[in-house]
């Protein structure tokens, strides 16, 4: 049976604890990804595998690398030509084939690595992949994946293509698709409304769905 991995990424703007608490006891395992670990200890967590070049975790979070007593360590060496996101899922694909994956701590920071960790995510096409923040909860839709969403009435709802010829299917939401092309990166889907229980479908390409709480 598929399990649901939570992968806490290092991005300089970190989940609350609370958010970081709720997800931990939703997933069946915790992967930090170097600064990651930070937003863990934050919240009184611990991991159950770190993944990165330790370049960025603070010094408490280095002496638990070093020590690696308490979970498990993938340590790389900073001269690399993969990030550490990569590597850590390579790492969920290694250890538990076919895991859900859910990030968080994933889309603050510089913009070249915000779309960098969004890209990678995407590549991710081995189960369904969510992003969860504070203020948003997304979803990477790749081809005849669907999301249905309940109980989120009058909520702001965007979908974006990301990658070319994307087509989707959405109902529910003030302004309706049936399969409708999206642009790469257009405009299209932004801005629209949850009206009642929606549901987005990606007919062809892949697309990332957000839903703001």
């Amino acid at each position: 049976m598929a399990c649901k991995v939570l992968v806490v990424c290092g991005s300089p703007v970190m989940a609350s604890p609370e958010l970081l608490c709720q997800l931990a006891g939703e997933c069946d395992h915790v992967v930090a990804v170097d600064r990651g670990l930070d937003a863990l200890l934050g919240a009184g967590l611990g991991c159950d595998v770190y993944v990165g070049d330790a370049d960025t975790v603070s010094d408490e979070g280095r002496a638990l690398v070093d020590a690696a007593s308490d979970f498990e360590v993938e340590r790389h060496d900073p001269y690399k030509d993969y990030t550490d996101l990569a590597l850590a899922l390579d790492s969920v694909r290694r250890r538990w084939p076919g895991a859900e994956v859910v990030a968080t701590c994933a889309t603050g920071g510089r913009p070249d690595m915000a779309l960098s960790v969004l890209g990678l995510l995407a590549s991710y096409a081995d189960a369904p992949v969510w992003i969860e923040e504070d203020e948003v909860t997304a979803r990477i839709l790749h081809q005849d994946e669907t999301w249905t969403i309940e109980g989120a009435e009058s909520k702001n709802f965007s979908i974006i293509a990301i990658s070319p010829n994307t087509k989707v299917s959405e109902c529910g939401l003030e302004w309706e698709l049936d399969h409708s092309p999206l642009g790469l990166l257009a405009g299209t889907g932004i801005s629209n409304v949850v009206r009642s229980t929606a549901k987005i479908k990606v007919h062809a390409g892949t697309a990332i769905a957000y839903l703001y709480k």
